[in-house]
């Protein structure tokens, strides 16, 4: 845990079980807020602020933002907290990470919800490609020298067609204003280092998956449907939900249908 001081929510009763909940790209540990107050008469949890975002620190060099680094740092951190077992939550990046951790420390996590994730890019083509995209987005991300730059960002942001209509979401104001408390510079780096032209592909290793993994995509998210009926086409033990009338951003966006998934998911 030397190259990472992370910042953190616990909350844990010995007779409720943990879910681990993993938030997206410009997220923090207040991104699943509302699904776990939901929750909490249920279950025990843990937020965690991931490399790049909200108040956690990387202490070694740009490397240790990327997925490799960050899964061992989280698996040594859940050490620390005496977590050998738990159930898990990743949403958009923290759902790529959450595969990753599913598929390379299968015994730690029996159970898996995988909102709006991908296992990354086939092609180094695809991969190449991508890493350009997000070194623009990067540097966008760099000039944000003020809130306003950031905050005129993610209005463009937010504008992306996997994200359907957030924007009109009435609390769609507290969400950019939970996003604003990131530093952008850190966020540059996760995207260069993290982003899904970074990541290992996962398509390879996902064949041979046998712990219960349950995919979450939106009604108008269009691009990642076809990613997770592709992973539940190739991997029996990964099962599909698409639920209706959301984007990308579906614990959000439908609160109250993410949680009913968690509980159907994490108590049978």
């Amino acid at each position: 845990m030397k190259n990472y001081q992370f910042n953190y929510h616990l909350n844990r009763h010995e007779n409720k079980p943990l879910i681990v909940f993993l938030h997206g790209f410009m997220g923090n540990v207040h991104e699943f807020d509302d699904a776990i107050q939901l929750l909490s008469k249920e279950f025990s949890y843990l937020t965690i602020d991931l490399p790049g975002h909200g108040k956690t620190e990387v202490l070694g060099g740009d490397e240790y933002y990327n997925m490799e680094n960050t899964a061992q740092g989280l698996m040594e951190f859940l050490d620390k907290l005496n977590i050998h077992q738990c159930f898990l939550v990743g949403y958009s990046m923290g759902g790529r990470l959450g595969l990753y951790l599913t598929l390379h420390y299968p015994e730690r996590f029996p159970k898996v919800v995988l909102e709006s994730a991908s296992p990354g890019l086939k092609t180094e083509k695809e991969r190449l490609a991508r890493i350009k995209r997000d070194e623009q987005i990067a540097r966008k991300l760099a000039r944000s020298i003020d809130k306003s730059d950031f905050a005129n960002f993610l209005f463009h942001w937010y504008k992306q067609t996997i994200f359907g209509d957030i924007k009109n979401h009435p609390n769609f104001a507290k969400m950019i204003n939970n996003r604003l408390e990131n530093h952008p510079p850190e966020l540059a780096k996760s995207l260069r280092t993290m982003g899904t032209g970074c990541q290992p592909s996962l398509w390879e290793k996902i064949k041979d998956n046998q712990n219960h993994v349950f995919l979450l995509a939106g009604e108008y998210d269009l691009k990642f449907i076809d990613i997770n009926q592709k992973i539940s086409q190739i991997c029996d033990s990964c099962q599909l939900q698409i639920i209706n009338n959301v984007g990308h951003n579906i614990h959000f966006e439908n609160t109250l249908a993410f949680i009913e998934t968690i509980r159907e998911v994490f108590k049978n």
